[in-house]
Order: structure tokens, then C-alpha cells, then sequence
């Protein structure tokens, strides 16, 4: 979701390196318009609810792979779903080259810069942890969100897009190093280690054994960071685990994710007017072979929750792989009328995430009062939910509709 978390800013005094304070401002991009608008969809269709029709069509293996992919996998792997947060974390960075060009056209100091951005990473973490408190009874302070995550590693990238490229792959390489590095020397659970202490239950099939078992849920380094970490904000009760196995330490490899996005939007910028299609899919496939070697070596396995290095890498290449697609149907082959019903999401992803955390329940409801349940069974109980799921789909997308004809985009 570039546009929203790097809008438009004034420039800067010194370019960063290769770009130029002259250059016109660039056409948009509407391939990265309609990726950011898929992954908001694929977030917002949740609602969809397929594991409840997949539960009505028991047999159906239809209903049985759009149920998977709707959900996040356990630990190990990946689903579509579990694609939704690196991808709003890759566009970041995306973004970031054209946002930094913007403000060079607009004129502004370095330092003031930077403090505006320090200032939209805090912002970040304050919506996240807003949204996470809208149903608890105080601030619920929690850091493995997609808004907090993107917070706390943004202004790190900012800083990082005024290297040079040769210095932002030296400094991905040492975070994923050093991180793969920190978590390897922690001590790994032994086999009389208490995982329901940690609320792991006695039939989690999930574990590793070996050297990989460094990255076990809830026994790990990260876990240990948030119990000490997380006690130090008021809370209704002590924290001693995450439910999902999240964390909080995550946010230092999703830098990588940002950083990985951050050459894709300097490729897109330097081989303008071209598109750099084939680099994308080149860089897609080496990265994503190199996570799986690193999984099926036992070195580093595949684990989104906790964001292994092996994840950054893997689903890195799964984004370079959308870009790619995105990029060659839409630039290269110039299909482009498709893609509006996406771009319009994509365009004002702030207010459709906003819309999916704060406004479902009173849509839900208010379609509930005003038409009842049997209208949305129209074709059998077993379907009910996917049909009420495209009534609130549809509210949602005219919304959205309505404030891109009314030139609305909420930005942070």
C-alpha cells in the first residue's frame, strides 16, 4: 500500500543517489495501484467467510482450496493469506523511491523531512495499536501488527533509500544474517520444555525438531524479548505468550521485505520508460529458491508468524512474482480496464483498512435489520455466507467508488 503509508511529501535539499531534483513528476503507477488494491481485497474478503462454506461442502475440494487460501496457515508454509502483510510491507518500499522524488520537486530540508517521517512511523504504530484496542476495556499495547510493524521499520528505510543500492543489499544481507544469527544462539527448547505453559496445546503437530526447533512457537528468542518487553506497558494482565505465535521482533527482517520493495520501486524509476519485468522475475525466482533451501536444509524454515529470514526471502519472491504479473499485463501488454475495480481499492488502501476494522460490525448488523437473513440465502444455507460476503464487499467497493470520484484519498 504505497500511496497511503508514502504520500506526497515537499523534497529535499541533497538527492539521493541518481535521482534528480528537476525530473518531471511520473506518470502513476497503475500496476502497483492494482496489486496494492488485490492484497486490500484479498484482507477485506474475509468476510467471504469460504472455511464456513467449505464446512456446508464437506467433499468439495473447490471450497476446500479457497477455504486454505483464506486462511494463515499453522506455522510452517504459506496460503494466499499469509501473502497480505509482506505484500503492503514490499509496496512500502516500493513507494518510497517516487515518494522521495516528490518531495525533491516540492523543496524541502533534509531534517525537516526526515522529521515527518519520523513523525508518519509514529503515526503507524498509533493506528495499530488503536485499532487493536477498539475492543478491549484499556490500550491494548501490541507490536506484531501489519501498521505497528510498518512503523517501527519505515523510518529505518527512509534513511536507508539515500544509500546507495551496493549499501541497501549489504545492510538486507546483515539484517537476515544477523537476525538468523541471534535466534540460532538462543538457546533452543529442550524435551522436557513446558509448551502449554506458553499456551502451545499438548495436540501441535507443528514443531520442529533439530537445529530448526531454534524456531519453535512461543520458545524462542522473540518470545522471550515480548515477556519482557510487553510487561513494561499497562495491561489487564501479565503478558506470557501470543495466541498466534507473533511477535513483536518481527519488525527487523519485515525491514528487509520494505528494502526488497525499496529496490523494486529504484528498478521501476531507473528503467523508466521501460519496465524491468524480466528483473523482477529473476530477482522473484532467486529469492524465492533461496528460502527454500534455506527451509528444506533445516538451516532456517519458512515461518511467516514469526517472520524467519527464509520468509523474507520466500515471500519476497512470491511479491517480485505479483509485481511481475501486475507489471507485464498491465504496462507491457496494456490491459489496463480490468484492473480499475482494484486500483480503486488500491488507490485508498488507509480508508479500506480503516473500513474493514472499524465499520464491519455496523454494516454487518445494519444489512441484518434492514434486510434480514433470508435474503442472503437465496441460493441454499451452504452459500449464505459467501452472499452476505459480496452485499458488504460491494458496500465497501461503492465507498471506496465514491471517494475516488470525489478525488478522496485518506493518507497518513
Amino acid at each position: 500500500m504505497p500511496a497511503t503509508i508514502s504520500p506526497e511529501a515537499p523534497k529535499v535539499a541533497e538527492a539521493p543517489p541518481g535521482r534528480s531534483a528537476t525530473a518531471p513528476p511520473p506518470p502513476r503507477n497503475i500496476a502497483v495501484d492494482a496489486y496494492r488494491g488485490l492484497v486490500m481485497l484479498l484482507m477485506m474478503g474475509e468476510i467471504l467467510q469460504f472455511a464456513a462454506v467449505s464446512r456446508a461442502y464437506p467433499d468439495s475440494l473447490f471450497w476446500h482450496i479457497l477455504a486454505y487460501n483464506q486462511t494463515h496457515v499453522q506455522w510452517a508454509g504459506m496460503g494466499l493469506h499469509d501473502m497480505i502483510q509482506p505484500s503492503f510491507t514490499f509496496l512500502v518500499g516500493v513507494a518510497l523511491p517516487y515518494s522521495l522524488q516528490s518531495r525533491l520537486r516540492k523543496g524541502q530540508s533534509f531534517g525537516k523531512q526526515l522529521a515527518h517521517t519520523i513523525w508518519r512511523s509514529l503515526l503507524l504504530i498509533a493506528l495499530g495499536i488503536f485499532l487493536r484496542s477498539t475492543h478491549s476495556s484499556q490500550t491494548y499495547f501490541t507490536f506484531e501488527d501489519t501498521l505497528t510493524q510498518i512503523g517501527m521499520g519505515y523510518t529505518f528505510a527512509f534513511l536507508l533509500a539515500y544509500c546507495k543500492p551496493k549499501c541497501q543489499w549489504i545492510v538486507f544481507a546483515a539484517i537476515l544474517f544477523g537476525y538468523w544469527l541471534a535466534w540460532a544462539l538462543y538457546p533452543a527448547p529442550g524435551p522436557s520444555f513446558n509448551y502449554a505453559a506458553v499456551g502451545v496445546p499438548p495436540d501441535w503437530h507443528h514443531n520442529f525438531s533439530g537445529f530448526a526447533s531454534h524456531w519453535n512457537k512461543n520458545s524462542n528468542l522473540g518470545q522471550a524479548v515480548d515477556v519482557w518487553f510487553l510487561n513494561l506497558f499497562p495491561r489487564a494482565s501479565r503478558f506470557a505468550f501470543n495466541d498466534g505465535g507473533y511477535l513483536t521482533l518481527s519488525f527487523i527482517p519485515t525491514l528487509g521485505t520494505m528494502l526488497l520493495g525499496l529496490s523494486a520501486g529504484e528498478w521501476f524509476r531507473a528503467s523508466a520508460p521501460k519496465i524491468p519485468v524480466k528483473r523482477f522475475f529473476i530477482a522473484g525466482t532467486l529469492l524465492a529458491l533461496a528460502g527454500l533451501i534455506l527451509h528444506f536444509t533445516g538451516i532456517c524454515p519458512i515461518v511467516k508468524r514469526i517472520w524467519t529470514p527464509s520468509w523474507t526471502l520466500f515471500s519476497g519472491g512470491i511479491c517480485f512474482f505479483f509485481l511481475t504479473v501486475f507489471s507485464w499485463i498491465i504496462d507491457v501488454k496494456s490491459y489496463r480496464r480490468w484492473a480499475f475495480p482494484l486500483v480503486v481499492v488500491g488507490m485508498n488502501s488507509i480508508a479500506a483498512y480503516l473500513m474493514v476494522h472499524l465499520w464491519e460490525e455496523f454494516i454487518v448488523n445494519n444489512l441484518h435489520i434492514n434486510l434480514g437473513y433470508q435474503v442472503f440465502r437465496i441460493f441454499g444455507v451452504g452459500i449464505e455466507p459467501l452472499i452476505f460476503g459480496i452485499a458488504v464487499m460491494l458496500i465497501y467497493w461503492i465507498m471506496l467508488y465514491w471517494m475516488y470520484k470525489k478525488n478522496l484519498f485518506l493518507r497518513i
